[in-house]
């Protein structure tokens, strides 16, 4: 009876896995700069395809805050690429107070990420230049491939899981 449970328990973990094909994508408030890490959490290389963030729908209606005497409070800071740039078709342009940014994604190898920074601000709150989770939930992050899309709603944790292809 043993063998069979543990059986059962590593088919669950196993199931559990591969149900969770996709991409992360977390929030991280800092100062002066805020950072998004997108990691390919799939059993699937990410190939040609547009990940897009939509802070429209965000608690705090954030905004993207990259130029001095912009739309946002106090600090700026530029879009600033810190780790996985190559995996980008091209840079993409950022303006100040836009509430999306869409990647371009050639190839993200299973585990590697995409992490960039840059100053997210909210336009409704009592302190516009910090960030908390609570005022990301309900932004969303679109994954779109040559067949589909798939969406999914930052929590209030500022992590966000989206569904990709099966490989």
């Amino acid at each position: 009876m043993l063998p069979t449970i543990i059986l059962a328990a590593t088919f669950g973990l196993f199931a559990a896995t591969s149900l969770q094909a996709g991409v992360q994508i977390r929030f991280i408030e800092g100062a002066p700069k805020d950072r998004f890490v997108l990691t390919n959490v799939g059993t699937c290389e990410v190939e040609a395809s547009t990940l897009k963030i939509d802070l429209s729908q965000s608690a705090g209606r954030l905004i993207f805050d990259v130029a001095e005497n912009g739309a946002g409070v106090e600090v700026y800071q530029p879009l600033e690429f810190v780790e996985g740039v190559d995996a980008l078709r091209q840079l993409p342009l950022v303006v100040d107070g836009q509430n999306t940014i869409e990647l371009e994604i050639t190839s993200l190898a299973i585990g590697d990420k995409l992490a960039f920074t840059i100053d997210v601000d909210d336009t409704i709150g009592q302190r516009e230049i910090t960030v908390t989770g609570s005022e990301i939930e309900g932004a969303t992050v679109s994954f779109a491939d040559a067949d589909e899309t798939n969406t999914a709603t930052f929590t209030s944790e500022a992590l966000v899981n989206v569904t990709t292809k099966d490989c």
